[in-house]
């Protein structure tokens, strides 16, 4: 079962935009109920921001937005942007049509002033970008002093393992580009990603203002073990490797 990556924005690629329009729909279902985003991905990312009450959050990559959804559910004023039309699309009908929406490329400069945001979440869209520097200069703009970016991305070591498995001869300490075929509600995409070690990561951050709080490698909620039992064992729990979180500070 391949991961479903929570949003879209990301490298200003035509067709991998082009891609994501056509598998919006099949997308969106998948992603509601799969291990990795709703019993994983969007429950660590929502303990990581705790008490968002009052607080001005920009879903970076919002996807079909079931994470601005919950943290609007938790009392936070969301903004979201993405790159596909067709994922707004999706958001939309989830939202409503109040919702602060609009079409933006992460590659691109953000389109809000300084200080604008107190939190920004980036779920499981930075690893879409070649050059990391851009946008987390940008996304430390649009943050208030002492705001949060809260970052989930392929965890490097399962990139680099799954394709040394498959046969090819990766280097984990180059950043490089990988492309998948997804078949999603009767459609194929091909989704292209950047595959970066965890010093590149954590070098990004740094350069670009920020300061690492936490880095975390979380376990899956507990119900993901009755719902998919074939996946845990007792030595694990409801660990494993998928995902990599990070909580950033713009002080």
């Amino acid at each position: 079962m391949t991961p479903v990556p929570e949003g879209g924005a990301g490298s200003a690629d035509p067709a991998r935009v082009s891609n994501y329009d056509s598998i919006a729909e099949g997308y969106t279902a998948e992603n509601e109920t799969s291990l990795f985003n709703a019993y994983y991905e969007r429950p660590a990312t929502l303990e990581l921001a705790g008490d968002v009450t009052g607080r001005r959050i920009l879903d970076a990559g919002c996807g079909s937005g079931p994470l601005f959804a919950a943290l609007r559910d938790r009392g936070a004023i969301m903004t979201g942007i993405d790159v596909s039309a067709g994922m707004l699309e999706q958001a939309r009908r989830r939202l409503g049509a109040d919702a602060d929406l609009r079409l933006a490329d992460l590659a691109d400069p953000l389109p809000f002033p300084d200080s604008t945001f107190d939190d920004v979440v980036a779920s499981l869209s930075l690893h879409y970008l070649k050059d990391w520097g851009p946008t987390l200069a940008e996304m430390r703009r649009v943050l208030t002093p002492g705001g949060r970016l809260i970052a989930s991305v392929e965890h490097p070591f399962v990139s680099f393992l799954t394709q040394r498995m498959a046969g090819h001869q990766t280097n984990y300490f180059q950043t490089r580009s990988r492309t998948e075929e997804w078949t999603m509600g009767g459609q194929t995409a091909q989704l292209s990603f950047w595959d970066r070690p965890l010093h590149a990561m954590t070098d990004a951050f740094t350069a670009a203002g920020f300061r690492i709080g936490v880095i975390s490698e979380p376990p899956a909620v507990p119900a993901a073990r009755d719902l998919f039992p074939d996946l845990f064992d007792e030595s694990t729990g409801t660990r494993f490797l998928c995902f990599l979180f990070f909580v950033l500070h713009a002080d």
